[in-house]
């Protein structure tokens, strides 16, 4: 079994049960099809401690506990919602946590993954926000607050960058062309999977004389779900739904 899927951008909150339903579901049947699952970012639309003991999150451990003990792999990426998720977590569930951006062999080829928002450098505020709150010191100076008053911070930075998103472009928010090609050859691929976005899509340019591509994950919704599949030098993509749990099947133009 060489086939693997790539998800991101779940957002699972204990406001949206359906997704939670949707994710268990994906576990249970579709995924354990493949021989691995790579989730490249906001499984959780906010993660405030491996130590959050709601309920909610149990579930979502759960279901990844038992899939990885059916013998499949799964590699978890952290987003930039749920950043904070450690190594307890990843005992908890059997998930491989993987740095950002991560290459990997896929097909025989060489892959780079990313979450996605290291590539939108046009949104100048959002990156020296994020290098702020990903420092060492603040993380833990974060992790050491009550679970109540983590809540209540991790509350006010989602409604401020909620205003501020508002106020941004959508051309802001997408990813820079000069910062995609940089980190590509950087890493020297000419293949890129990454979420982030919200703007799913295969994108297709050349550099450097090398036909590049670049392929964007969408992000789940509570009745749906869209999955990136390869196996055996194919690419395409699937939609998983629920409650019939009816697969529909798009193989991607290449």
């Amino acid at each position: 079994m060489t086939q693997a899927i790539f998800i991101a951008d779940l957002h699972l909150t204990p406001q949206r049960p359906q997704a939670l339903r949707l994710f268990q579901f994906f576990l249970q049947h579709r995924a354990r099809r493949a021989a691995a699952v790579y989730i490249l970012g906001d499984l959780f639309d906010t993660w405030i401690g491996d130590d959050d003991v709601n309920t909610h999150y149990d579930a979502v451990r759960q279901a990844l506990r038992d899939f990885t003990k059916s013998g499949r792999a799964c590699y978890l990426m952290r987003g930039n919602r749920d950043f904070l998720i450690g190594q307890r977590f990843a005992a908890a569930t059997g998930c491989i946590l993987v740095n950002d951006p991560w290459r990997i062999e896929i097909n025989d080829e060489p892959v780079l993954l990313t979450h996605g928002d290291l590539l939108c450098t046009d949104d100048v505020a959002y990156q020296k926000f994020r290098r702020r709150i990903r420092h060492p010191i603040i993380k833990w100076l974060f992790l050491r607050q009550s679970l109540t008053r983590r809540q209540r911070i991790a509350a006010d930075y989602r409604r401020r960058g909620q205003l501020a998103t508002a106020m941004k472009s959508l051309e802001i928010m997408d990813v820079n062309q000069l910062a995609v090609e940089a980190m590509m050859t950087a890493h020297q691929v000419t293949h890129l999977i990454h979420g982030h976005t919200h703007r799913p899509g295969d994108y297709y340019f050349t550099q450097a004389q090398h036909a590049i591509q670049r392929r964007v994950l969408a992000d789940w919704h509570d009745d749906c779900g869209e999955l990136l599949v390869t196996d055996a030098g194919q690419w395409w993509r699937e939609i998983i739904q629920q409650p019939t749990g009816a697969v529909e099947y798009h193989q991607s133009s290449e």
